[in-house]
């Protein structure tokens, strides 16, 4: 028979019945306990608020616009701009 592993300690101090209280996850957006029909939000009305906002911009990656071969940036209308 192989002998069970010991069951890791996650919290790190050598006691895995620990009394330390695990945090919750949290609602980005309200800060509400999450739940898990709509992780990582609180509720539906989470979730559309953040979607939202990505659909209508005001969460963006940011962009640093490339420069043209030459260190320049064309001018507009010249060959090579992005439009």
């Amino acid at each position: 028979m192989i002998p069970k592993k010991p069951v890791l300690d996650l919290i790190g101090d050598g006691n895995r019945f620990s009394d330390r209280k695990t945090s919750l996850p949290r609602c980005p957006l309200c800060g509400k306990a999450t739940e898990p029909a709509f992780k990582p939000f609180c509720s539906k009305r989470c979730a559309d608020i953040d979607l939202n906002r990505w659909l209508s911009g005001v969460y963006a990656v940011p962009v640093k616009e490339d420069e043209d071969e030459d260190g320049e940036r064309p001018a507009e209308g010249e060959p090579g701009e992005k439009s």
